[in-house]
């Protein structure tokens, strides 16, 4: 007896589903190993971290885990002392610069991830756009006290919460930035990029650069001070 032609159709669609419903079963045990196989890397690449740290680490109070997690991401990762350090220049220690062949690299400690680094004008006569303090204030916060949910929306988002260089609404001067540049946001900084990083990421992010030394920087009103005691 010939199967209707509905049949027929149900059985072309299902038998594909039924496979794909196998595997899914098949390849459940696998994805369950996998999952631990990525909370083990986490587990080196937070040991690594608490490694490379340049800087003596405060963990009072704080996940190491996540502390070592954020070292690694800073230092091996993100290369964010190459943009907030004083200046190139300054980034390691005249004995321990990798770019003067030396084995033993030294991260400037004086000025880590301290900010400064000028790097000019969007276009000429408007605002230099300068590198930010990352380090912690007096209460223990990083980037001049931000909260967590404010390091979270500045990543996200790339807004500017410090607000230093409003869009021009005029001629370009050195404080504002011309359009179609938009003030609000940070120009240098490359947020959009990070901004597709995991929130377990920049939890670890946030919570090591909790826990490294805070420097004063120059002296207020200056936006990179930042007050210590």
């Amino acid at each position: 007896m010939n199967k209707p032609s509905w049949f027929r159709n149900f059985a072309w669609f299902a038998t594909p589903a039924v496979v794909v419903l196998a595997c899914g079963l098949y390849y459940a045990p696998r994805l369950v190993a996998h999952d631990h196989d990525r909370d083990d890397d986490r587990d080196s690449l937070a040991r690594i971290g608490l490694r490379i740290a340049p800087v003596p680490l405060n963990f009072k109070g704080k996940n190491i885990e996540l502390v070592g997690l954020g070292s690694y991401i800073v230092n091996a990762q993100g290369d964010c002392n190459g943009c907030h350090t004083t200046d190139p220049a300054t980034e390691y220690l005249f004995s321990g610069n990798p770019y003067f062949g030396s084995h033993t690299k030294q991260v400037n400690p004086a000025t880590y991830l301290a900010g400064g680094n000028d790097f000019g004008p969007l276009i000429p006569g408007s605002a230099d756009i300068i590198s930010r303090n990352l380090t912690p204030d007096k209460t223990g916060r990083p980037e001049g006290g931000h909260t967590y949910a404010d390091f979270v929306k500045i990543i996200r988002t790339g807004v500017d919460m410090d607000h230093l260089h409003p869009t021009c609404a005029g001629a370009p001067n050195t404080n504002c930035v011309p359009k179609p540049f938009d003030g609000s946001l940070l120009q240098i900084m490359p947020w959009p990029v990070y901004q597709g990083m995991t929130d377990q990421d920049l939890r670890a992010i946030y919570e090591y650069l909790s826990a490294i030394p805070c420097i004063a920087g120059p002296a207020a009103p200056s936006p990179l001070h930042n007050d210590c005691t």
